[in-house]
């Protein structure tokens, strides 16, 4: 799993207006919560770059006063304006406890719908997942190998690690392989033509 290390500086003051200072001065509030308490803390923008913008899973190792805290991104706010960011929430793993989160789902194989011309249609990027850290993945997989043109994948179709359980309903469709539509009129040309062709029945004089 891939690890972003953050640097943190403890705060005191994590109020309306301490916060407001913080940004003032190009630093973002943040707060780990643990099964040994709540940390808060600030840091910069260049450190939570690489864990925010991105699609990938990846673990945060925040270390603050000489301490560290191997963590996963909870929660983040956005300004509604500029889409700064002006808080974040981790949560800290610790031992057996186990931890929820949204796992990337990718694909393996090859769609035979695809290879027929249909276009694959992911509609859901991410599922939710119960589990110890040591289960911890940074993304789950899902086979595509007989996934045929119109039809869909789900939840219950990934593959899922031992010791994982997953939050997201079961039915839900992750993909589909979408028929495009100048396929559908190929096929429905053809049919008209086969219905055409089909010779008309005798009547009794």
């Amino acid at each position: 799993m891939q690890v972003v290390e953050i640097s943190g500086e403890k705060r005191d003051n994590f109020g309306k207006s301490g916060n407001k200072v913080l940004r003032k001065n190009g630093r973002i509030p943040a707060v780990i919560y643990s099964k040994s308490g709540v940390h808060h803390f600030s840091t910069t923008h260049k450190d939570l770059k690489p864990i925010v913008y991105t699609p990938d899973f990846k673990q945060a190792d925040i270390t603050i006063d000489g301490a560290t805290h191997s963590c996963i991104m909870q929660e983040i706010q956005f300004h509604p304006v500029t889409d700064a960011i002006v808080h974040i929430d981790f949560i800290e793993m610790v031992g057996e406890n186990t931890i929820k989160v949204e796992l990337p789902v990718r694909f393996e194989g090859t769609s035979p719908g695809v290879i027929a011309g249909g276009k694959l249609i992911q509609s859901m990027r991410r599922v939710k997942v119960k589990c110890t850290p040591k289960s911890l993945v940074d993304h789950l997989m899902i086979d595509i190998s007989n996934l045929e043109l119109g039809n869909v994948v789900r939840v219950r179709d990934i593959n899922l690690p031992e010791g994982m359980e997953v939050m997201t309903n079961e039915a839900t469709p992750v993909a589909g392989v979408e028929i495009p539509r100048a396929l559908k009129s190929a096929e429905a040309a053809a049919e008209a033509e086969g219905a055409a062709a089909e010779p008309a029945e005798a009547t009794e004089e």
